[in-house]
């Protein structure tokens, strides 16, 4: 239903304050549109995945190698050949657009570092970049949100959009329907509107309807990306594309006190403890490759790739040397939602988490069992199995290589381990014009979107690709919703 009366009125509203949302912003208020963000986040809490990044983003060396590249990533799950050529040609130009406002580009990896499928054809056309000096710490989101503050774009937080207002019969969106201040607040858009309201990672309902074998899975980014664009564009006649693929799983702590995951040191591929250590599923079995570096998720499986394996539940056993070598988890706040912005303080000892309940001990490995709900004699032999084998100086059953110590010296310990995620790639399906698509392949007017919601991936992914598509696929739909005539 059209408002009789609209609470405010723009040019384009954008849907979302992340690095999709700033290029689109920023972009179509330098074309002469006037521009209002709605973002759910409180103030200070905003910025999507985009703030709690490691911070880089894609920039490719040239247009027809990325196009090669892209083409591979995606493999049998082949995305239209205009969506990849006009994502290898924004890809090229994310550096000149940094640059362009006032940034400063800089690449942290230099290849064959930072390349996720080096096998791949077209893979060293890929480059990582942020922006100054320093990588990580929210660095370069913070000279993104920059470019939005030094113009005159209107940005409303905790105000999470609800619905898109469409006209009865030509089928345009005209506005959206937000909620503020617990009354509904409603924008009319005169040129259009744009989706960069981020993925569904926080959204256990749509991860299990969409994530085989991931029967629940906890963001360690943004607790704020609860797929609310994905029913917004779903009633207004949008297909939908992507939606099994996504960034992950990785295995964390997750735990109620805080909405987003806390990665643990012992299972990072980079990172070596003394003492033993393994990871069961429910039935106290091991089940693959503790230390394996995933590419963001990915393990190779005959030939392919595929998500990892995630029995739920899963449990970090250890014995008293891990826990006395420091703290199980890395407070450094560089990424991540829960080191970033809740910035726990875990404790050098591992006491207070003891004390918490997130530790579990016991003097034996059958009472741990019981503790955890494990069947004790199964755990026995799991461990049995691992000591005896690394007394060898190998893991003939998974192949892990690293942290090949027994697990032997009381108290042990348990750590309950959830399924992780960085992102969802799954949205609305877009076209190279960044408009959103009915399911015949026609396009919704005056309606876009941007970055992890309906993202071009839809296979295997490589690192910094997201943010890249952010600004990229920002740019475009900024400068088409700007392009339109104003209705009414």
């Amino acid at each position: 239903m059209i408002p009789e009366t609209w609470n405010e009125e723009t040019d384009v509203v954008v849907i979302g304050f992340g690095g999709a949302g700033v290029a689109t912003a920023v972009t179509a208020f330098d074309l002469g549109a006037e521009v209002t963000i709605l973002e759910k986040a409180p103030e200070g809490l905003h910025g999507g995945n985009t703030r709690v990044a490691a911070q880089g983003y894609l920039n490719s060396s040239s247009e027809e190698e990325a196009a090669t590249y892209l083409r591979a990533l995606c493999g049998r799950y082949p995305v239209p050949e205009e969506m990849v050529l006009v994502w290898a040609h924004e890809m090229c130009r994310n550096n000149e657009w940094l640059a362009g406002l006032g940034g400063d580009p800089q690449e942290h990896q230099h290849p064959p570092a930072g390349i996720e499928f080096p096998e791949l054809p077209g893979a060293f056309s890929s480059h990582k970049f942020h922006d100054g000096p320093k990588l990580g710490y929210g660095l370069t989101w913070q000279r993104f949100e920059s470019f939005v503050h030094e113009r005159d774009i209107k940005v409303h937080y905790e105000a999470p959009a609800r619905e898109l207002i469409q006209h009865p019969e030509s089928k345009e969106i005209l506005g959206v329907r937000a909620e503020k201040d617990g009354r509904p607040f409603t924008v009319k858009a005169r040129r259009g509107v744009v989706l960069t309201c981020g993925g569904f990672e926080n959204n256990q309902e749509l991860i299990r309807t969409y994530l085989t074998g991931v029967p629940y899975c906890y963001p360690s980014g943004t607790p704020y990306n609860e797929g609310d664009g994905i029913p917004m564009a779903q009633a207004v006649g949008a297909d939908l594309w992507h939606m099994n693929n996504f960034a992950g799983p990785s295995m964390a702590l997750k735990v109620p006190e805080f909405p987003a995951t806390l990665s643990m040191q012992p299972l990072h591929f980079s990172k070596e403890f003394p003492g033993g250590m393994i990871v069961v599923g429910p039935d106290a079995r091991r089940f693959g490759d503790e230390k394996f570096k995933t590419r963001h998720g990915k393990v190779p499986a005959n030939g392919t790739w595929r998500a990892l394996q995630v029995p739920c539940p899963m449990y970090m056993i250890f014995d008293r040397p891990l826990m006395e070598a420091g703290p199980l988890y890395n407070k450094e706040p560089n990424r991540g939602w829960t080191a970033m912005i809740d910035r726990y303080d875990w404790s050098d000892d591992n006491s207070a988490e003891l004390e918490r309940g997130w530790i579990k001990r016991a003097d034996t490995l059958e009472a741990l069992a019981e503790t955890v709900g494990l069947d004790p004699a199964a755990l026995r032999v799991t461990v049995e199995r691992w000591n005896g084998q690394v007394s060898t100086g190998g893991d003939p059953d998974f192949g892990r290589k690293l942290m090949l110590a027994p697990l032997a010296e009381p108290p042990f310990h348990a750590v309950e381990l959830s399924p992780s995620m960085i992102n969802t790639q799954g949205g609305p399906r877009r076209n190279e014009q960044a408009e959103i698509l009915r399911p015949d392949g026609t396009p919704i007017p005056r309606l876009y979107s941007a970055g992890e919601l309906g993202s071009i991936f839809s296979y295997l992914y490589q690192g910094t690709g997201n943010i890249g598509e952010c600004l990229g696929f920002g740019r475009i739909a900024g400068r088409n919703a700007a392009a339109q005539s104003p209705w009414g």
